[in-house]
């Protein structure tokens, strides 16, 4: 069987530095080229995830990387040893980019072209897609047949009685099948992740199958612990369907730098694979690449590659699901109080890729009971750029024995705590004041001082309405956290 990535390198925008070989701030067009090549050859990642939304999206990138460095793909091969998978738009709810999922799935056999006159054999380099906000099996099940029936399926037909085929004319059309994997982002859908995943497999006659979990999306709707209790749930479930199916099944998991968006960082590494154990393939988004020393990141990233995966953590459900129900209602109701201030400060975080990424769950804004709210990492740099870590927000919603709870279920919960408390700052004007108690409760951890002096100015300053250095401030905050949200 084909090897399964272990290390998914994303262009999530989360990072603070930008890249030695970026000509801007902002990456985009062939500085992405230069970091998939980047990724392979120096960090030590064997996948590439590749957004095909929005402006300068490349479908040329196989070729491109093949003739940037000829030796290197020869020894390692894309499509065996070296993967690029595709996140397409998702045509049920990003209605503006649905043709641009049908330009994706037609690139598919002009990569494989590509591919066939450096190699000279037949394997694909490209074969794999994610579709982004998942909420059926349907929506899987019509991109499957897609490709089947009228990218690959086109080829055999004749133009017109007696004529030649379309593939006698232009060529055969491979891969003939590809394999699309599920990203789940929302609670309803995760919960569901087994049973969408169970029917988009009961037709076809696959040898495994990957399922990608969302870390941040859920932590931002629904608060941290609903995000890694979900995540539980969701493995747990998928193991009993992957024993009852004899198909293995390979979980991926989206996680950021920030605690709140997963706390995987060169340095926490055993600790998240610690947290989800089951997990196959772990994300290496942008922080994690270019906000930490060269060797620390390729260490961090051969712990990864050389790690076996084992078993879920089994969890009582139901007392996950009543923790999950109280703690977010709290949580949202917070967020609604603070979405002015998120919002002010959300337009001075500074952006990090030249285009967008997929739209998310509710187009490019979160919508939390009728309030919208910015993308996750712009919404996570928006609350620590105020003193006001977002892993705090809800927690008043727990009771002694939910925590005694939670620290046994969600492992890293007091480390994970410790780290964002350590970029609190006590005296910020906007802490909702059902929380400061509970947070002294949790403060353990010795505060940054300098980020303190930091996120003073910046309250200072929202609060008298004078933002001309607020993006300033908000990227020296930046930089001592190694993460921008």
């Amino acid at each position: 069987m084909r090897k399964i990535p272990k290390c998914m390198s994303t262009q999530h925008p989360d990072n603070v530095n930008s890249p030695f070989f970026a000509s801007d701030t902002e990456l985009g067009g062939e500085d992405e080229i230069q970091e998939a090549y980047y990724v392979f050859s120096h960090l030590g990642c064997d996948e590439q995830m590749w957004d095909c939304e929005g402006k300068e999206v490349d479908n040329f990138v196989v070729k491109k990387l093949l003739t940037k460095d000829e030796s290197f793909f020869r020894e390692k091969r894309l499509g065996v040893d070296l993967f690029i998978t595709l996140r397409v738009p998702n045509p049920t709810v990003e209605k503006a980019e649905a043709k641009i999922l049908l330009e994706t799935l037609e690139s598919i056999p002009r990569s494989f072209d590509a591919a066939k006159l450096f190699y000279e054999d037949d394997i694909p380099p490209i074969f794999e897609i994610i579709l982004p906000m998942t909420a059926s099996y349907k929506s899987l099940d019509r991109i499957y047949r897609y490709y089947n029936d009228f990218v690959v399926g086109k080829q055999n037909k004749p133009f017109r009685m007696g004529d030649i085929t379309i593939a006698e004319w232009i060529g055969e059309f491979k891969p003939e099948k590809i394999n699309v994997i599920p990203l789940f982002e929302d609670m309803e859908h995760m919960l569901d992740a087994h049973n969408i995943t169970k029917e988009y497999l009961k037709d076809k006659d696959e040898e495994y199958q990957r399922v990608f979990l969302a870390r941040s999306d859920p932590a931002m709707n629904y608060g941290i612990i609903s995000a890694v209790l979900l995540n539980k749930i969701a493995l747990q479930r998928l193991n009993r369907l992957s024993e009852d199916l004899g198909i293995e099944i390979y979980p991926i998991i989206g996680v950021g730098s920030a605690p709140f968006r997963g706390n995987l960082k060169p340095q926490t590494v055993e600790r998240v694979v610690k947290e989800y154990p089951s997990t196959y393939t772990f994300t290496i988004q942008s922080a994690f690449k270019y906000d930490h020393p060269y060797e620390e990141v390729r260490g961090a990233i051969r712990k990864l590659q050389e790690r076996r995966p084992g078993l879920p953590h089994e969890v009582d459900e139901e007392r996950c699901l009543e923790i999950i129900k109280k703690y977010s209602n709290e949580y949202q109701r917070q967020i609604v109080e603070l979405a002015p201030v998120i919002n002010i400060i959300a337009k001075y975080v500074p952006s990090r890729r030249k285009r967008k990424l997929h739209i998310g769950l509710f187009g490019y804004s979160r919508n939390i009971e009728g309030i919208a709210l910015p993308r996750a990492i712009t919404f996570s740099a928006a609350l620590y750029s105020i003193g006001l870590p977002p892993e705090i927000l809800g927690l008043n919603a727990l009771s002694d024995d939910d925590i005694q709870f939670l620290r046994d279920v969600y492992v890293n919960f007091d480390d994970d705590l410790r780290d964002s408390l350590r970029f609190y700052n006590s005296d910020t004007s906007f802490l909702p004041k059902e929380l400061k108690k509970t947070v002294k409760n949790f403060t353990d951890a010795s505060p940054d001082e300098e980020h303190k002096e930091i996120t003073d100015h910046i309250v200072e300053s929202v609060s008298k309405n004078k933002h001309e250095d607020l993006q300033e401030y908000i990227l020296r905050a930046a930089r001592l956290r190694k993460f921008l949200g």
